[in-house]
Formats: C-alpha cells, sequence, structure tokens
C-alpha cells in the first residue's frame, strides 16, 4: 500500500484529535442516536485537552454528513479549529474511539480501507463503452466511448450479390469501435496505473476488445461476459466480477511481499522487529513494511517534529542527531509516518501469514554491512 496519501495529515505534527464513529441513521431516532454517540466522543476528548474550536469543527462535520444507506462509520481528523480530512468507513467500527495526540490515529482507518488496487473497468458493445476507473488515492473517473464506426452496425440478410460484402462491413464497425474502446481504456489505464482491467458485456465486444488492448495490458485483462448497455441493466453481477479481480490482486500482492520477506529473513537481510525496522526507515534502506495491526498495543516511538524519517525507539537517539524537542507518540503513527516520508510500502497481514518478530518485519532495498553479519 503506497502511503502518499496520508502525508498531509502526518508530515506536520500538532494538536490532532481523531473520532471513529458509527454513523449508521436506521430508524426514526437515527439522528439523535448518531449525535449522542458523539457526545460522549467529545466528552472524552475535552477531558484528554482536545480544544474548544476543534471538538466544534469535528461535530460540525459529524452532523453536517450526508445521509447514506446501511451500516458504515466516519473517521474524522482534525486540529486548530479545522477539519483536516473526513472518510466514510465501509463498516461502523467495533465501538466509537476518539484520540487526542501530536499525530492523527490513522491505523483504523488504513486497516478498513485495507490494499487499493487502481483499475479500469470496461463495459462494452458494439457502438462504444462506458469506462470507470480508480486511481491510487481514490480518484474515480468516468468517461464514455463513442465508436467512430456508425453505420453497418447490424447484421441482416440483404439478399442478392451483396450480401457477403455487407456482413464484412458491419464486422469492420465492430472491430473499428472495439479499438477506439481499446485505445481509450489503455489511455485510462496509463493515467491511473491500472493493475487490472475487467471487461464485460457483449460477448463479442468483450473478445474484440481484448484482443485490440496494447500488448502490455493483456495479460491484465479479466474477461466475463456480466453486465449489459442496454437502459436499466444490473450492475451488480459486473460489480461482483470487478470486487472479485481486485481482490484477488491484492492478496497477490500480500503473497508475493510475504514471500520477498521470507527469501530476505532465510539470507539476514530482512528487517525483523521494531528496534530493527525502525533502524532500516531512518536509513531509506525499506522497501516494504509488513505489519500485523493490533489495536491494543501500547508500544510508542520518538518521532522528529519536522523529518518524518526520523524516528527512534528512545529519544536520546533523535537529540544524538540534532533533534531538540523529540515527541513520543504511538508506535502505529509513527511507523505510518516514516513509512510515507520515506517513501515506502506497507502491507497489513494476519498474525500468521508472515514470521514476524513483534508483528513487524521490512523486505529492504537494499543490505548495508550490519545487514549483512547479521
Amino acid at each position: 500500500m503506497n502511503l502518499d496519501f496520508v502525508r498531509p495529515l502526518v508530515e506536520h505534527p500538532g494538536s490532532w484529535v481523531s473520532a471513529y464513529l458509527d454513523a449508521t441513521r436506521a430508524g426514526e431516532n437515527a439522528d439523535h442516536e448518531v449525535g449522542l454517540r458523539w457526545r460522549a466522543l467529545r466528552e472524552q476528548l475535552r477531558e484528554d485537552g482536545a480544544d474548544s474550536a476543534t471538538l466544534e469543527a469535528v461535530e460540525a462535520a459529524v452532523q453536517d454528513h450526508p445521509y447514506q444507506p446501511g451500516q458504515y462509520g466516519l473517521a474524522v481528523f482534525a486540529r486548530d479549529g479545522e477539519v483536516a480530512m473526513v472518510q466514510t468507513l465501509p463498516a461502523a467500527p467495533p465501538a466509537d474511539q476518539a484520540y487526542t495526540g501530536p499525530l492523527p490515529h490513522l491505523m483504523p482507518w488504513i486497516a478498513q480501507r485495507g490494499e487499493e488496487i487502481p483499475y479500469v473497468r470496461v463495459l462494452t458493445d458494439r457502438t462504444g463503452a462506458d469506462l470507470d476507473a480508480l486511481s491510487v488515492g481514490g480518484v474515480a473517473r468516468h468517461h464514455e466511448v463513442t465508436g467512430s464506426a456508425t453505420f453497418p452496425l447490424r447484421k441482416v440478410q440483404v439478399g442478392g450479390w451483396s450480401h457477403r460484402h455487407y456482413q464484412q462491413a458491419v464486422e469492420e464497425s465492430w472491430k473499428r469501435n472495439a479499438g477506439d474502446v481499446a485505445t481509450a481504456a489503455a489511455d485510462l489505464a496509463e493515467s491511473v496505473g491500472a493493475e487490472v482491467i475487467v471487461v464485460g458485456g457483449d460477448v463479442r465486444a468483450v473478445q474484440t476488445f481484448a484482443g485490440r488492448l496494447p500488448k502490455r495490458w493483456q495479460d491484465r485483462v479479466v474477461r466475463t461476459d456480466a453486465g449489459s448497455r442496454a437502459a436499466g441493466a444490473d450492475e451488480t453481477p459486473l460489480d461482483d466480477v470487478t470486487v472479485q479481480a481486485i481482490a484477488e490482486v491484492a492478496d497477490r500482492r500480500v503473497h508475493e511481499a510475504v514471500e520477498r520477506y521470507r527469501e530476505q529473513r532465510g539470507n539476514g537481510s530482512a528487517g525483523t522487529g521494531l528496534a530493527d525496522v525502525v533502524t532500516r526507515l531512518q536509513r531509506g534502506q525499506v522497501e516494504t513494511v509488513l505489519l500485523v495491526d493490533d489495536p491494543s498495543s501500547t508500544d510508542m516511538l520518538w518521532i522528529a517534529p519536522d523529518e518524518p524519517s526520523l524516528v527512534a525507539v528512545d529519544d536520546h537517539a533523535l537529540r544524538e542527531a540534532g533533534v531538540p524537542d523529540p515527541q513520543q507518540v504511538r508506535a502505529d503513527a509513527a511507523l505510518l509516518r516514516a513509512i510515507a516520508g520515506t517513501g515506502a510500502d506497507l502491507v497489513l497481514v494476519g498474525p500468521d501469514e508472515a514470521p514476524l518478530e513483534h508483528g513487524i518485519g521490512a523486505v529492504l532495498r537494499y543490505a548495508d554491512g550490519d545487514t549483512a553479519a547479521r
């Protein structure tokens, strides 16, 4: 998981407020119930030292958030009287939670958000296609493609000597339109950095489209006959295929990261344990951090206010590095900041998915003398 999207939240420590609450609105008293949940969190935050202006800003964000059907949660991050970000969570949190500290508490949101896979979805027929895409960072895009060939598009029995010629002309129209769709889809995939292209709709159009994609994209295509561009068509089957394709790519990413970690651990070149991974992050050696999300963890780390990569298990190391006022924060908050600040990736794993020490390990970009000597 690339963490560039959290950089604006973690670059500059301050008096942060983080709130997670169930925002589900079901029943006649739904708004009242959400209000009660927020007031309980507000009282906790006030006792923890949050300032009134920031609490009022968070309250306004909760109250003004538009209604959504079904169960869901909200994550709100604010400081200095202003809301920095509001995120809708796909599920309500197990319990309403509130935190204050020098850094926002992002891990519950990151854990729910999961691995975000950029993708393109193509719903095609023989006249064009609807393209939907999601880039890293969750930016959605939509394009409608109308093929350049508008006639002839349907095979009919014209009779006589011209029958074969007419049928061939229809085939060429389909191919030309599929080529137009493939070009547009490839351009969109390039712009969002797609890792998978899901194409559904008309069976013949799907086949022709896939054959006209540039070679570099063809091994990322998932084909299905689900979906239709007809008015009122049910989009659920194509949605299901898309979700499954994205999940398979995400699972493959985790598997590849775990296998690389096992390989490096076997030859002594991986980062192992909290203190070692922190040291490797400081040196810019880390390519990927593997982490078990443990909400009950009480681990703390020290950070430099002005340099995200400067993180340590004790304040003495930072003072020796010239940091006059290191700050102590939750370990997961410090790790997210350092991972984002050094351009590393994060992979969340289950407790039994990888042989980690203290729930953390790292795949390194390169090994130095200390690493090789272990």
